[in-house]
């Protein structure tokens, strides 16, 4: 995979609702929802790395936002060390992992082989209420901004799995990629095969619309997760990470 190609999928997959151009740096904004949507992507070369990073925290002090950076494998050259002695530290290291895509399977069969199917999975191309709920309590966040998070969610063409309304995940279409992200499933209904039924349901949606190959993001300390992806043929492609203060 190409180091700034993942940069920027993930970007155009997760699409912050203010993006303002700033050299070869997008500074982007959201309302404050969503990290990666509310941060600096730092791609490309700059003159004076210093008086980037100053006018970023300007831009963000002047919103009554953090300033925060999403470093991936295409950030600007010793940016990651120059956020450090400003007194930066690292957040949430996170793995990109990556798979090619089975041929197109019939309903019901599983995408991977040996894998469960994805029986009694539902797709639609918009999130509903139920889904939007399950996402959002799961990452945390328990309703606060979730109207925010959906317009974020929706500024992309996505379809969103659903399963016993238990369980959700999300796919995006682009080009020869497809993206998944927000796999999340209640705390009750966990170690039944879920998250399986969820990933070869968007997988086997993804293939059916030209996709030959899936990304996704996973946080490294996540090992539940890791296990999953890793058993329906994920690998690790990649790192990034957050630098906050």
């Amino acid at each position: 995979m190409i180091d700034e190609e993942f940069d920027r999928l993930v970007d155009r997959a997760w699409p912050a609702t203010g993006r303002v151009q700033a050299g070869s740096w997008t500074l982007r904004t959201a309302d404050g929802v969503t990290k990666r949507a509310n941060s600096v992507l730092p791609l490309g070369e700059r003159e004076d790395l210093e008086a980037a990073v100053g006018e970023a925290e300007r831009f963000y002090a002047g919103r009554g936002l953090p300033c925060v950076f999403s470093v991936g494998m295409g950030a600007t050259p010793g940016l990651d060390a120059l956020l450090e002695a400003r007194g930066y530290r690292v957040a949430d290291p996170t793995l990109i992992m990556t798979r090619p895509l089975a041929p197109a399977v019939p309903d019901g069969e599983p995408a991977v082989p040996g894998g469960e199917s994805s029986a009694g999975v539902t797709l639609a191309t918009a999130p509903d209420r139920r889904w939007l709920d399950v996402w959002w309590s799961v990452d945390g966040r328990y309703g606060e901004g979730v109207e925010k998070a959906e317009r974020i969610l929706t500024g992309v063409p996505a379809v969103y799995a659903s399963l016993d309304g238990e369980a959700v995940g999300r796919g995006v279409p682009q080009g020869g990629w497809l993206g998944v992200y927000c796999m999340a499933t209640l705390p009750h209904a966990r170690g039944r095969g879920h998250g399986r039924r969820l990933l070869n349901a968007l997988l086997s949606h993804g293939r059916e619309q030209g996709a030959d190959r899936a990304y996704l993001v996973v946080v490294e300390s996540n090992t539940v997760a890791r296990s999953l992806y890793e058993r329906l043929g994920f690998t690790v492609s990649g790192r990034y990470h957050y630098r906050v203060r």
